[in-house]
């Protein structure tokens, strides 16, 4: 029975590996957005790998604010709430309280349930650059213990038509783009201009406007977004998370 179960799920795992070695986005980071973005392109019918750093993927969106395990969200994202399935109580006339774990584990299951597979434990270090045109068209991969240890190890490639940097406040993917290549973003000052303090409102309407695609094949979206371009962080109110997420992954599909 112990050599059954472990020929199971290494043959298991191989096969989901092997099979998505070659996909239509790849999505660092399993924040909100992120979840989001990879339950709609996989809803399309997009072939989309999610890769989260960590054992379980939801980003921030786990603990509420100071681990009061409660969120705000705008009744302007009451529709990808709903379509979700996740239950809420209404606040005041503009806002909603969710459940922080239903709402993550919501946005994991759905995400899954669409089609989308992802890869916990692994880490994005680097994205792959076509030599023709210079455009991302892949990322780097490796376990995150390797990468945390500092073990010398080489990592593994998985091609993409498309890279999301959803990897929240330090923006990693788009940073690592920018310290290794001399290229130009879409931002104001065409580099990483880094994440401000906290202004909610302000922070909230950026973030969607922000999310875009920074240089060709590769996009941001959640605080990645807001980091890239040097706008505010906005603390434990998810609305614009969620519809950046919804944002991109439209976006994406119109360049596929």
């Amino acid at each position: 029975m112990e050599v059954t179960v472990s020929r199971g799920i290494l043959r298991s795992f191989f096969l989901k590996f092997e099979d998505n070695l070659d996909i239509d986005v790849a999505i660092v980071g399993g924040g909100p957005s992120g979840l989001t973005a990879a339950y709609y392109l996989a809803k399309a019918g997009k072939k989309v790998a999610l890769y989260e750093s960590k054992l379980a993927p939801g980003g921030g969106m786990w603990g509420g604010a100071m681990l009061f395990n409660q969120i705000m969200v705008q009744k302007e994202a009451l529709d990808i709430i709903e379509e979700f399935g996740i239950s809420y109580t209404e606040y005041d006339e503009n806002n909603l309280l969710l459940d922080s774990v239903e709402a993550t584990s919501a946005l994991i299951f759905k995400a899954m349930q669409a089609g989308a597979v992802i890869f916990n434990g692994m880490k994005v270090e680097d994205v792959v650059v076509q030599s023709e045109t210079r455009n991302v068209n892949g990322v780097v991969i490796n376990w995150t213990p390797i990468v945390n240890t500092g073990m010398h190890v080489d990592p593994l490639v998985v091609r993409a038509k498309a890279v999301l940097d959803g990897t929240g406040h330090p923006c990693e993917i788009v940073s690592t783009l920018a310290r290794k290549n001399s290229i130009k973003l879409d931002t104001p000052t065409g580099s990483v201009m880094g994440e401000r303090s906290l202004s909610v409102e302000e922070g909230e309407r950026t973030t969607i406007e922000n999310t875009k695609e920074v240089y060709p094949g590769l996009y941001v979206s959640g605080m990645s977004a807001n980091g890239v371009s040097g706008s505010f962080r906005m603390g434990p109110i998810f609305g614009g998370m969620l519809m950046s997420g919804r944002k991109v992954a439209n976006l994406i599909m119109e360049k596929l």
